[in-house]
This record gives structure tokens, sequence and C-alpha cells, in this order.
């Protein structure tokens, strides 16, 4: 598969910048990595929703630029940046297919159980809803979770 555009979502943590190095390795000269950041405002009941919608979408810009330049100093030729405004995984979904990529590589948080019944996997969100393949990036130290027939067949087997 050659990898002309390469999708990596960032929400700000260095868990989710690591899957950019990661894209850069994957890449071949001339490869472009398109950073994309989804802004959602979160206003007082009484705040003006514009301000907040404009502040939001600043602080994502200005986020970017800085991982950019990052990006750059270590020899990425071709980085993009996008802001879209709405939930992440529909951001996601939306700029792969407009964007024309022909991959996504992001973090997983590793949540499992609760913690992620409760906050919700926006990598799943973007595994179910993509049409462009998914590279999924777990952190260290992640809970690794077998397969419930998995786990009883190595349960029967003795290992």
């Amino acid at each position: 598969m050659k990898l002309g555009k390469i999708l990596v979502p960032l929400d700000g943590s260095a868990l989710a910048e690591n899957a950019l190095w990661k894209a850069g390795d994957l890449g071949a000269p001339g490869t472009a990595l398109v950073l994309l950041r989804a802004a959602e405002a979160y206003r007082m009941p009484l705040g003006d929703p514009i301000e907040a919608q404009i502040t939001a979408v600043r602080e994502a810009e200005k986020y970017l630029e800085t991982v950019a330049a990052k990006a750059k100093d270590a020899g990425l030729e071709r980085v993009e940046t996008h802001v879209w405004y709405g939930s992440p995984a529909a951001a996601i979904i939306e700029a792969a297919q407009a964007q024309k990529v022909d991959l996504i590589v992001m973090s997983s948080h590793g949540r499992s159980g609760l913690g992620r019944i409760v906050l919700g996997s926006v990598t799943e969100s973007v595994l179910r809803g993509s049409r462009v393949p998914v590279l999924v990036l777990r952190p260290d130290g992640a809970p690794v979770e077998r397969p419930l027939a998995t786990a009883a067949a190595a349960g029967a087997s003795g290992v």
C-alpha cells in the first residue's frame, strides 16, 4: 500500500503525539502527515456560544502549529494541520474522507472496563465508522484483555 497521506488525530496528550512519530516512520519521503485536532466548545450556561467556539478553534490551531513545528524540526517534511469543529470521532472520520487519506494512525488510551464505558472510546468509534484503514497504537502498560473464548481455552489446556 502506497501511503500518500496519513491522518494523525491529536487530542493534546503526549500519548496521542506518539502516533505522529510512528506515522512519520511509516511514510516514505514525500508522504503528507495530516495533523487533526477536533475542537469542541464548552461554555458556561450564560456564556456566548460563538465566542466559546472561536476560542476552542484558536486554541486548537495554536496547539497544532506547535506540534507541526516540532515535526518539521525532527525532519518530517510534509506536515499539514487541520482543525475540525465537532466531536472527535466524527471529525476524524469526516476529515479522513475529505482529505482522501490512505491511513489513520492514532493512539488508544488503553482504557478498559468501567473507564471505557464511562468515557467512551474515540478509537473504537473511528474503527467502526471509517472506511480508511486505521492503525491503533497501544500505550505501554495498557491492560491486555484476552477474548473470553481464548481465556477459557487457555484455562482448559492448562496454559
